[in-house]
């Protein structure tokens, strides 16, 4: 699992804390950002998840030039084009993307647009391809799991040719992410729990997968230690405000970690299970996180059993002979999942999920070999491989 060379590299701003938003003005006008866009959906706006960010820019003299707030759950280019277009029309001069992974990609799409020129975004697909810096962009996470406020990609869907194009540039990253608590604190108990999982997952595969590095394992292992104490805390007490911002910052963390360390055959599957059945990223990540341990076991024995400290603690992990260490870890998560199933209802197979049928696992199966994820799986997988990955999720 040893590397003896790597690069690491986040030069995301992070403002965090209980009046981060009131640092945006600073931020935008620093630069010599004077004409900002929010790129939202309906539900954060009508949460009310705009009004703090718009009074922090009115109270500083900072005028919202317009908002674009109908991001769908899967964006389009279609979409990044009218954004754009308005973005041009309106003569603004940064992007603010207050939202999930859905409007903080768009954000950044919307941002190679707009900065790099044309309405066709198909050409700026792929790894490497845009060359310039960008426009001032800034992004507040609605969520706490996704880690996109610190990641150089982003995935929107081309419509017309029914792909998803992906775009991966060091370019893309904001100039600064603020993590607010008062962003989340309306989220509901499920949504609360999948995105805790995806910040959860985004760890444990940095600290398991081929190009873990030292760097990124100290970004996964305090997020993991963060969701594991805070998680149940939010749960019991959806209003905690100090509980939220640490699942925030775990979230933060766990971006910063992925994306220097890569992921693996969870998000393969997770990837494939969202395009065919359409169940929501944090779900699958939940989902398929214990079988693709139990998959990876063996080969992840030593670095999966360290994970133990964090999710239980310092008491259990001591208790605990080294021998049997990784198989508590896999005990740990599968008793995490348990209690969400009954907090929420969180689904843990396949199965549960009700949106899955079993003559769609072939199908899963086949894209999840062609993700570019299952590269850095610690383990080789062909299909028969992957279908019993699936077969064991299915039912549990």
């Amino acid at each position: 699992m040893s590397r003896q060379y790597y690069e690491f590299f986040c030069p995301v701003k992070v403002i965090a804390g209980k009046a981060a938003l009131e640092h945006i003005p600073y931020e935008l006008t620093s630069i010599g950002a004077k004409r900002p866009m929010i790129v939202t959906d309906k539900g954060v706006r009508a949460a009310g998840l705009l009004d703090p960010v718009i009074a922090a820019c009115e109270d500083s003299g900072l005028e919202i030039v317009c908002i674009f707030d109908d991001v769908p759950p899967d964006s389009s280019t279609s979409v990044v084009r009218t954004i754009a277009a308005l973005y041009r029309k309106e003569k603004c001069d940064s992007i603010i993307a207050v939202g999930g992974g859905s409007a903080i990609d768009t954000g950044k799409a919307v941002n190679i647009l707009v900065s790099e020129g044309g309405d066709d975004l198909a050409k700026y697909s792929g790894a490497g391809v845009i060359k310039h810096p960008l426009n001032p962009f800034f992004v507040v996470p609605t969520t706490a799991g996704t880690g996109s406020e610190v990641t150089s990609v982003a995935v929107i869907t081309d419509e017309v040719k029914g792909v998803k194009l992906p775009f991966t540039s060091s370019f893309l990253l904001p100039n600064a992410a603020i993590i607010d608590p008062r962003m989340t604190i309306t989220l509901p108990p499920h949504i609360t729990a999948a995105t805790a999982m995806d910040a959860m997952t985004h760890s444990v595969e940095a600290f398991t997968c081929m190009a873990k590095n030292p760097l990124s394992d100290a970004y996964a292992t305090a997020a993991i230690k963060k969701v594991s104490q805070f998680l149940p805390k939010v749960m019991d007490n959806p209003k905690d405000v100090d509980g939220r911002l640490e699942l925030a910052q775990a979230s933060t963390m766990a971006g910063i970690a992925f994306s220097n360390s890569m992921v693996g055959l969870v998000h393969a599957l997770g990837h494939a299970t969202g395009a065919i059945c359409h169940l929501p990223h944090g779900l699958c990540m939940s989902l398929y996180l214990p079988y693709v341990l139990e998959y990876n076991l063996e080969t992840i024995r030593q670095p999966l059993g360290e994970l133990l400290l964090y999710l239980d603690g310092p008491e259990v992990y001591s208790s605990t002979p080294s021998s049997r260490r990784a198989e508590a870890s896999i005990a740990a998560l599968r008793k995490m999942r348990n209690t969400l199933y009954q907090q929420c209802e969180l689904p843990r197979t396949l199965k549960e999920s009700g949106k899955v049928t079993y003559d769609q696992l072939e199908a899963i199966a086949r894209m999840a070999l062609d993700d570019g994820a299952i590269m850095f799986n610690p383990k080789e997988a062909d299909l028969k491989d992957v279908r019993a990955v699936l077969e064991n999720a299915w039912a549990g």
